[in-house]
């Protein structure tokens, strides 16, 4: 399981980044779901394309049924 991501800097706008990546890789799977391309992520340091599969998962911390 992963673990949560967290600023360790004092910077309170910089507290924000974590969930914000977050929303942000949700947001970008989304998009490659309703346009049927893949999305391009880095795994274990290498590019990786990964094609989206129509059912959203869950991430610890979203509400099942909250649209992703």
């Amino acid at each position: 399981m992963n673990k949560p991501l967290v600023s360790k800097l004092p910077d309170a706008d910089m507290q924000a980044v974590p969930a914000a990546l977050l929303r942000a890789g949700r947001r970008a799977r989304q998009i490659a779901r309703q346009t049927g391309t893949a999305v391009v992520a880095t795994r274990d340091d290498k590019l990786v394309e990964e094609k989206v599969s129509e059912v959203p998962r869950v991430d610890k911390g979203q509400k099942a049924g909250k649209a992703a």
